[in-house]
């Protein structure tokens, strides 16, 4: 078992103070808004086994059925399937799809053979992988999440009273559900930018002044002025998530984060096709192969279990669950047959020999028994296998 140190990614987005209190440092004043657990090649975690600190990425692949199992190996491949966070939201995040394993490795695959450079600004697919993903609050968290049934988008959209989204509604109330959606999201994001400049501001101002339902989109102008993802948000689902509500997203749901702590648990993989609130390359055709047309009400998980609570999801590159370990209760032992990484969110617990404080975080390899102990929160990602 390894104590990890992760690498703190500072996006624009990120809170300057939410990752600092669970790790109980001063904010340096600068966004921190991703802490990486895992062996992402991005940022991957980083160990001692008294040989001097190396990559958890390079461990596994030095000896990959030794770290993670023979049976991981074999359905997974010789990587680690997952990439474990801590989300800390201080803005809104893009508003985005990720694809499905097809369309993935399709995408790769062009973009390989057409020669575009991997780290190139207008590149899609970073790699062939999908990337379903769960986020789990550790403090309120507000995001958008899955398209709104379109007459009750249409409804919304029109209690606005702006003049400029009556060809909207009426395309919401004309047409068959996802022939509706996808038109409208079409129109708005090839929409001539200097008009949808001024919509997008009188939007956001008719917003702020009702507030209600509208309250949580009416801030987002202030962080993209004149962004028509602006308008295509209020096409989706607000949902807000306690402490401990996690949500999951599948491929092809659009889905923004806007505010709040959280763990967040994917598949190991950087495929993100955006539809707006971004600065960052939007590109309307291939989002619109990945898109699925479909409205989806965003289903809040809550853990199951005795003892270990799980977020069920249908995928099995990641499996997420949690201990709420109680003063004086009786140790918890831990499965080991497959890799996991335990991330301690609350209390003083300890995991095997290792004390832990918040934001502190072990990689456990395939085949070491460990035993949870003490009192706090501890949260673990695995695979299913």
């Amino acid at each position: 078992m390894d104590r990890l140190t992760n690498t703190i990614r500072p996006y624009v987005w990120g809170s300057t103070t939410a990752i600092p209190a669970l790790l109980g440092v001063e904010p340096t004043g600068e966004p921190q808004a991703e802490m990486w657990m895992g062996a992402h090649p991005g940022a991957p975690s980083r160990l001692d086994r008294g040989a001097g600190e190396t990559t958890l990425s390079a461990v596994i692949a030095a000896d990959p059925e030794g770290e993670l199992g023979s049976a991981a190996v074999a359905k997974f491949g010789p990587a680690l399937p997952f990439l474990l966070k801590v989300l800390a939201a201080g803005a809104p995040l893009s508003l985005q799809v990720h694809p499905d394993l097809a369309q993935a490795k399709a995408g790769f695959e062009d973009e390989e053979r057409r020669g575009v450079p991997v780290d190139a600004a207008h590149r899609n697919y970073k790699d062939a992988n999908h990337k379903p993903e769960l986020i789990c609050a550790l403090t309120p968290f507000d995001g958008l999440c899955g398209f709104r049934p379109p007459l009750e988008a249409a409804d919304l959209l029109e209690g606005l009273g702006v003049d400029s989204l009556k060809p909207y509604v009426d395309l919401l109330r004309a047409h068959p559900e996802d022939a509706a959606l996808r038109e409208v999201l079409t129109a708005v994001l090839t929409a001539d930018r200097e008009e949808m400049a001024h919509t997008v501001a009188e939007t956001a101002a008719a917003a702020e002044r009702l507030g209600g339902p509208y309250a949580p989109y009416a801030g987002l102008v202030h962080d993209y002025p004149g962004d028509p993802g602006v308008i295509a948000a209020l096409l989706l689902n607000h949902v807000r998530l306690q402490p401990g509500e996690a949500m999951f997203l599948g491929a092809g749901i659009p889905h923004a984060y806007l505010d709040g702590l959280g763990v967040e648990l994917m598949a190991n993989s950087d495929n993100v096709l955006r539809c707006g609130l971004t600065p960052k390359h939007v590109d309307v055709p291939e989002l619109l192969k990945v898109v699925v047309f479909e409205p989806s009400a965003p289903g809040v998980l809550r853990p199951e279990g005795d003892g270990e609570e799980v977020y069920e999801t249908p995928i099995d590159e990641f499996r997420l669950s949690r201990f709420a370990l109680a003063p004086g209760g009786a140790p918890r032992t831990l499965p080991d047959t497959t890799p996991q990484i335990l991330l301690c969110t609350a209390g003083n617990p300890r995991a095997g020999e290792l004390a832990l404080v918040p934001g502190e975080s072990v990689f456990v390899p395939a085949g070491e028994k460990v035993e949870l102990s003490g009192s706090g929160t501890i949260f673990r990602a695995t695979v299913v296998v």
